[in-house]
């Protein structure tokens, strides 16, 4: 079964509706381990109830960006076999992305890249910035992860209508609906090897059979 690791860093909402798509039968692909930067966070509570290996690498305890990336591949090397995918579900941390880990990290972002990204550009911040510039349409993009924030070839986007009466929490809540259905999905073209990358160009070989 193609094998994905999870990063988190809070609540763990993106990670409670990947279990929710495993559990449901229909994914290609099982979650073979959960790891947090921060202790004691809500997204680790959803692992734990699965029996999901977990833990937490605590960037506070790293003297750097190298040390902790490095960290962070360790821990989740411990728990078996390298995974086959590493998903970064709310992850806020920066990691240095090592040659056996090249394109074999994605990234979803709550907006259209690359509008409304790059460094602290994440959550609320982002939808309010959205809202503040009047834009019409938001979404969410599904990203390889490279070496600069939010900057890796695209892999796939889904487009939200912003509402003129919207507020940073109700665009972020529609916006959370077309993050739980994209994600899941490309994991699964990723799975069945539907994904091919050309430069910065991510083409899509097939639908999911």
């Amino acid at each position: 079964m193609f094998s994905i690791s999870v990063l988190i860093s809070g609540g763990g909402t993106t990670l409670k509706n990947l279990i929710a798509v495993q559990n449901s039968g229909t994914a290609n692909w099982k979650i073979s381990s959960v790891i947090s930067n921060n202790p004691g966070v809500k997204g680790l509570a959803f692992a734990e109830a699965e029996g999901i290996p977990h833990c937490v690498v605590n960037h506070r305890d790293y003297s750097g960006e190298e040390e902790f990336s490095a960290a962070v591949y360790a821990a989740i090397e411990n728990f078996g076999a390298a995974p086959d995918l590493i998903v970064m579900g709310g992850f806020l941390r920066k990691l240095n992305i090592p040659a056996p880990y090249t394109n074999k990290i994605i990234n979803i972002h709550p907006s259209l890249i690359p509008s409304f990204c790059g460094k602290g550009n994440y959550g609320s911040r982002v939808h309010q910035s959205v809202i503040e510039y009047g834009c019409k349409l938001t979404g969410c993009t599904v990203h390889f992860v490279d070496n600069q924030y939010d900057h890796g070839p695209i892999i796939a986007q889904r487009g939200v209508p912003v509402a003129n009466d919207d507020t940073p929490q109700s665009l972020a809540a529609r916006v959370f609906v077309a993050e739980c259905e994209l994600l899941p999905e490309v994991i699964s073209m990723i799975s069945a090897g539907c994904v091919s990358l050309s430069g910065r160009t991510v083409q899509i070989k097939s639908e999911i059979q």
